[in-house]
C-alpha cells in the first residue's frame, strides 16, 4: 500500500510545461482536426494535407506555438 501512495503523491507535484503544452496541442489537435486527412470543421483549422510528412511538420509547428504560449510571462 505504500508503494501506491507514492505513486499517487509523485502524480501530484507541478507539472512541466512541456505537459501543459502537449495537453494543449493535443485539445487543439482534435478541435481542429490538424494533421488528420479531414478538413478541420470549425472554421479556423488548416487546410489538411495528404503527406504524412507535411502533417508531422504542422504538429511539430503547433506544438511549438503551444509551448511558447504557456512559457510566456503572464502580464
Amino acid at each position: 500500500m505504500e508503494r501506491g501512495f507514492r505513486m499517487a503523491e509523485a502524480n501530484n507535484g507541478p507539472r512541466r510545461t512541456e505537459d501543459i503544452a502537449l495537453d494543449l496541442l493535443k485539445f487543439i489537435a482534435a478541435t481542429t482536426h490538424v494533421g488528420t486527412k479531414a478538413a478541420g470543421g470549425t472554421g479556423f483549422g488548416v487546410t489538411a494535407s495528404g503527406k504524412a510528412e507535411d502533417q508531422v511538420t504542422e504538429l511539430l509547428g503547433l506544438y511549438a506555438r503551444c509551448r511558447q504560449a504557456v512559457e510566456s510571462p503572464v502580464k
